[in-house]
């Protein structure tokens, strides 16, 4: 892993847990009647706090998007997973929360794991599947399950809506990501005529703003601790699987490197949750308010 990689990824993590933060302090306060509506993008445009947030955010995408331009995404993604340790580090100098045992277990496993599975995987490129089928296979279960996790979040409750919702979100970043690298990758052949004769930016430009929504109403609905997590932990999972899928990444695979490259992933899961579930993230006022249906009466 170049030098290179290494700061711009952690730089773009630390935009991404900065604008995360930033945003759920506003989104909580939005009208719970904007749920999963464009609405509440509308809303949330009229606070100052939600605009910083999203510029931060904006700027970790572009960081994330270069990143991946000189990294493989089985590379990037663990790196991009560190974003929680940022959102935990403004979070706590927000409520003035000590990391305890907790915070600093999950901070230990979260960097441990990210490190076993590089030093095990020791992501490379390789060839990219030509296959459209193992492209659209891939893209579509995914597209797939966050459909029907969002589809169960409207029709659930307060309790469980936004860590599906963070899911779907996590499922649609990773997709993002790996429709991310082969748009640089075209616009490295041919520059903008043939970046855009692709159907790629498009998509991105869908999922960026599809998955914005979902996680503005997971951010709108229930304090940070409980949507991040599985936002965190789903992206990273969604996009080794597309590199490795169709992209071309390589990792190794003797029996040794894949134990560890497993027990690297389980340890960051382990670590996102633990850092999530920390009481210096910020709380929602979905914490005040009796358990309520979101479906529509």
């Amino acid at each position: 892993m170049s030098v290179l990689v290494l700061i711009l990824g952690v730089s773009a993590a630390c935009c991404l847990g900065f604008g995360f933060v930033l945003q759920q302090n506003a989104a909580q306060k939005a009208p719970l009647s904007d749920f999963l509506s464009p609405r509440l993008l509308l809303d949330l445009m009229k606070v100052p706090r939600w605009l910083g947030g999203i510029g931060l955010m904006a700027a970790g995408m572009v960081l994330g998007a270069i990143t991946l331009g000189k990294g493989e995404i089985s590379l990037v993604e663990p790196l991009l997973a560190t974003n929680l340790l940022f959102a935990l580090a403004l979070s706590r100098y927000q409520t003035k929360q000590p990391l305890g045992s907790q915070g600093w277990t999950g901070l230990a496993l979260l960097a441990g794991g990210v490190t076993a599975f590089i030093v095990a995987g020791q992501p490379h490129s390789g060839h990219a599947v030509t296959d459209p089928f193992r492209h659209w296979l891939i893209i579509g279960v995914m597209l797939g399950l966050a459909l029907v996790l969002t589809t169960f979040a409207k029709r659930s409750r307060l309790s469980t809506a936004p860590v599906l919702l963070a899911l779907a979100a996590g499922l649609l970043y990773g997709v993002q990501d790996a429709l991310t690298r082969i748009s640089g990758q075209r616009f490295s052949a041919g520059g903008f005529a043939e970046l855009f004769a692709g159907w790629q930016p498009y998509g991105v430009l869908v999922l960026g703003v599809t998955g914005l929504i979902l996680v503005q109403s997971a951010f709108e609905t229930a304090p940070l601790r409980m949507s991040l997590p599985a936002l965190t932990a789903a992206q990273p999972l969604a996009g080794i699987l597309c590199g490795v899928g169709f992209l071309g990444d390589r990792l190794r695979t003797d029996t040794g490197a894949l134990a560890w490259q497993a027990t690297g992933l389980a340890a960051v899961v382990v670590g996102i949750v633990l850092l999530g579930l920390h009481p210096a993230m910020p709380r929602g006022t979905a914490e005040t308010e009796p358990e309520r249906d979101l479906q529509p009466h």
